[in-house]
């Protein structure tokens, strides 16, 4: 591979949160003006599943087509339960006022494929153009911080890592390129643009996409 391959690999140091990250059954619950943020729970099943089967939600995910049944969202919804929480930071987003599921976000991979940890989150379409987001994602890059970190050690790939040997933290967001609220929410709360690249083909059944990747720096 060349230097320039946006697939390769280098090893960098940073401090990173420290794994195993605390169990569901160890994160407090955390109020906003308007939210409640609490750990994900099996009981969630129904509620995500409403939210994974609205088309203009799921056409900004990876996905990009809603969930086929609930089961295919049972094992979206795994990887954040226990014994899995302990790998992820993702959270149940609720309606302050009524503690109505309305959302999921967080750290979803950790580490995502390209080698750091990466946040991301999803709302119900209902509730979008209300500041929620921005809402969400300032609280819980607050709890990110607080979690206890050490040295570590990282393989990621070149194009996604500002500087080489010893680092600062890098966490990622991905959006659509053409997500542009998206994208000004991360900007408003601290993310910088990038990098930009065209994912898929229509050999894999879903056509290209543009993508734009953000970084923040917890320690900055």
């Amino acid at each position: 591979m060349s230097p320039s391959d946006p697939n390769e690999f280098v090893t960098v140091r940073s401090l990173l949160p420290t794994l195993p990250l605390p169990t569901n059954n160890e994160r407090a619950v955390v109020t906003t003006n308007r939210l409640t943020i609490r750990a994900l729970q099996p009981t969630d099943l129904e509620a995500f599943y409403a939210l994974r089967t609205e088309e203009d939600v799921m056409k900004w995910t990876s996905a990009r087509r809603i969930d086929r049944d609930i089961e295919e969202t049972r094992a979206k919804l795994n990887p954040f339960l226990s014994p899995n929480d302990t790998a992820t930071f993702n959270w149940a987003i609720c309606w302050k006022d009524t503690g109505e599921f309305i959302g999921i976000g967080g750290c979803h991979l950790f580490p995502a494929g390209h080698g750091w940890p990466e946040v991301g989150y999803m709302l119900r379409k209902e509730f979008w153009g209300q500041g929620l987001g921005s809402e969400f994602l300032n609280a819980w890059l607050r709890m990110w911080r607080d979690l206890p970190r050490k040295e570590q050690e990282s393989r990621v790939q070149r194009k996604m890592v500002a500087g080489e040997g010893e680092v600062d933290e890098h966490l990622i967001a991905i959006t659509g390129d053409s997500n542009v609220p998206s994208q000004k929410v991360l900007q408003k709360a601290g993310f910088e643009r990038f990098r930009e690249w065209t994912q898929g083909s229509e050999g894999d059944g879903k056509g290209s996409v543009k993508l734009v990747a953000f970084r923040f720096f917890p320690s900055r």
